[in-house]
C-alpha cells in the first residue's frame, strides 16, 4: 500500500547490486504525481529505514518530508549495507554513477513528477558521507534540481590533512566505523601511515582528492542550501565557506546556514536544534516544489556559542576593527601538554557524538606559548578566520614526521577552544629565522565586556598526528587578528 517502505535491489552501471528503500507519498499517482528526495547516509551506514529518526548530523527524517509533501528514497551506498561493490568514497565514478542509476529508477515509478521523461523532479539531502555524494551528483547530472548537503567536504585533503597534517583522531574513527566492509584499501593504507610514519603518502593523498567534489562545484546549477557546524571537527566552516564562494560566485542560488553541530560535540548552548531541519525542507519545497512564496534561509545565517541566531546577505561579514593580541615565548616541542581531550562543562547537555569525539576535541593546553587577546571590554561578534603571524627559530632532530605546531583560541573562563577549532602550522625547523603568516579554522564566538580569550601555540593535539618532537621553538613574534562582524544584532534563539 502507499506510504508503505519496500525495499528493491537495482542494478548499477558496472552489474553492483544496490539496495534502495523506497518510501511514496500517500496519494501520490500518475494523475497527481510529487517531487522526490533521495536521502544519503553517513560513512559506513544503510539507508535510512527508520521513517522518524532524525539522525546524527541534523539530518531531516522520512517522516518530515513525506509530510512536506515529497516521494522518498534512500539507499545503501556500495559496499555498505546490504549493497554489493567497494566503497569508494563518493567517487564520481563509482558512487556517483550509482545514483545516476537510482535517479533512472525513480523517474520510472508511478506517482514520481517528471520534468520530461527520464526525468524526476528531484532534491536530495543527507549528511556527512550523505552530503558529499549529493556535491558529486549535482555537478554530473542535470537532473539534480536542488540539494541540502549538511556537514559535507570541498576537499579530502584540506578536511582530512589540514597543512598535510593527517587528522589522525577522525581518520582512526573512521576506518574503525567501515570495520569489516568491503571499503577501498587506500582507506586504511593511508590511515595505517600516518599513525606509523606521522604522514599522509603522496599517491594516497591523490587519491583521496581525485574523490572531489573539489572542482566539480564549479559545474554545479542546482540551488545549494550548504549547512555547516561550528563545532564540526572533521569538515570544519571552512569546507562549506569553500563551497559558497565558488557557487554564490558562479550566480548560483546558494544559502549557508551554521548550527552547533556536526561532526563534533557541542560543549555551549546548542539553540534551536530544530532550525536545520526547518530550514532544510523550506529549501526543497521552494527549489524542487517550486512554491516561491516560501520564506528560505537567509543568504548567511549562523549561531554563536550562546545559541544566538544571526543572519546576513551574504558571507563575508562587514567588519569592523578586529581584536587583536600579541606576544612571544618558547615553545617545548614534547608529547607531554597537548591540546585535549576537552571536558565537558557539569551543566552541558550530552549529544549524540559526545562519546565518540569527546577523546580528539582540543582544550586549553598546558605546554603552550599564550598570547593573550586584547578585547578592551568590547562587546564583539568574531564570526570568520582569525590570522596568525609568527617570526620564529627553532631546531629538531632528523625524522621523517612534519615539523608543525597547532594554534587554537581558547576561553580561558572555560577552558575551550573556540568552536572545539585547532590549526596545524607548518614550520621549517633549522636553526634559522623564519616566517608564517596563516589563517586558523573559522569560529563564530560573541565577546562579552571581560570575556578573556587567548591564543595558544602548543605542540600536540589529539585531534592530528603527533608532529616531530624533541626540539624547541622561539616565537620572537605572535601576532593574532580575530575578524569581528559590524552591524549585526540576533534575529532570534
Amino acid at each position: 500500500m502507499a506510504g508503505v517502505p519496500t525495499d528493491r535491489t537495482i542494478t548499477s552501471f558496472d552489474g553492483t547490486k544496490i539496495r534502495a528503500h523506497w518510501f511514496p507519498l500517500a496519494g501520490a499517482t500518475r494523475a497527481k504525481p510529487a517531487p522526490t528526495v533521495l536521502m544519503g547516509p553517513g560513512w559506513g551506514s544503510p539507508g535510512d529505514t527508520n521513517t522518524s529518526s532524525a539522525g546524527v548530523f541534523g539530518a531531516l527524517n522520512i517522516d518530515s518530508l513525506r509530510k512536506a509533501g515529497f516521494n522518498v528514497l534512500t539507499w545503501d551506498p556500495r559496499g555498505f549495507g546490504a549493497s554489493g561493490g567497494t566503497a569508494e568514497v563518493d567517487s564520481k565514478d563509482f558512487e556517483g554513477r550509482d545514483v545516476q542509476v537510482l535517479l533512472d529508477w525513480v523517474a520510472a515509478q508511478p506517482g514520481v513528477q517528471l520534468d520530461r521523461a527520464g526525468d524526476p523532479r528531484a532534491g536530495m539531502v543527507g549528511g556527512s558521507y550523505g552530503g558529499g555524494i549529493q556535491l558529486v551528483v549535482a555537478a554530473i547530472d542535470c537532473r539534480v534540481d536542488a540539494i541540502v548537503p549538511i556537514v559535507a567536504w570541498n576537499s579530502l585533503g584540506t578536511s582530512l590533512a589540514k597543512a598535510r597534517t593527517p587528522k589522525i583522531g577522525w581518520s582512526n574513527i573512521l576506518v574503525r566505523v567501515a570495520a569489516g566492509r568491503p571499503v577501498d584499501p587506500r582507506t586504511v593504507r593511508a590511515n595505517r601511515t600516518a599513525n606509523e610514519r606521522g604522514v599522509i603518502d603522496p599517491a594516497d593523498e591523490r587519491w583521496f582528492l581525485d574523490r572531489g567534489p573539489g572542482a566539480l562545484v564549479s559545474k554545479i546549477t542546482a540551488p545549494t542550501l550548504l549547512v555547516s557546524g561550528t563545532v564540526d571537527t572533521l569538515f570544519t566552516l571552512d569546507e562549506a565557506i569553500t563551497n559558497y564562494r565558488i557557487l554564490r560566485g558562479n550566480g548560483v542560488p546558494t544559502a549557508m546556514v551554521w548550527f552547533c553541530g556536526g561532526h563534533g560535540t557541542c560543549l555551549t548552548s546548542a539553540g534551536d536544534l530544530g532550525r536545520v531541519p526547518q530550514a532544510s525542507i523550506a529549501w526543497l519545497q521552494r527549489w524542487v516544489q517550486g512554491r516561491t512564496s516560501v520564506a528560505t534561509p537567509a543568504p548567511f545565517e549562523f549561531v554563536d556559542q550562546n545559541g544566538s541566531r544571526y543572519t546576513s546577505s551574504a558571507y563575508p561579514l562587514p567588519e569592523a576593527a578586529p581584536l587583536t593580541g600579541s606576544g612571544s615565548g618558547t615553545l617545548r616541542l614534547v608529547a607531554e601538554g597537548g591540546a585535549g581531550p576537552a571536558v565537558p562543562p557539569p551543566s552541558n547537555k550530552p549529544d549524540l557524538l559526545r562519546g565518540l569525539v569527546l577523546a580528539v576535541t582540543p582544550s586549553k593546553a598546558a605546554n603552550a606559548v599564550d598570547v593573550p587577546i586584547d578585547v578592551a571590554g568590547r562587546a564583539a561578534l568574531v564570526v570568520g578566520a582569525p590570522e596568525v603571524e609568527l617570526r620564529y627559530r627553532g631546531t629538531v632532530p632528523a625524522g621523517e614526521r612534519p615539523t608543525r605546531v597547532f594554534a587554537q583560541l581558547v576561553d580561558e573562563a572555560t577552558g575551550l577552544a573556540l568552536g572545539n577549532q585547532i590549526t596545524p602550522i607548518a614550520l621549517t625547523l633549522d636553526g634559522a629565522a623564519r616566517t608564517a603568516k596563516v589563517p586558523l579554522e573559522a569560529v563564530s564566538y560573541a565577546v562579552r565586556p571581560g570575556t578573556r580569550l587567548a591564543l595558544q601555540l602548543v605542540a600536540t593535539t589529539t585531534a592530528y598526528v603527533q608532529p616531530r618532537l624533541g626540539g624547541t621553538v622561539t616565537f620572537a613574534s605572535v601576532k593574532v587578528r580575530l575578524p569581528v562582524a559590524k552591524g549585526i544584532t540576533p534575529a532570534g534563539p
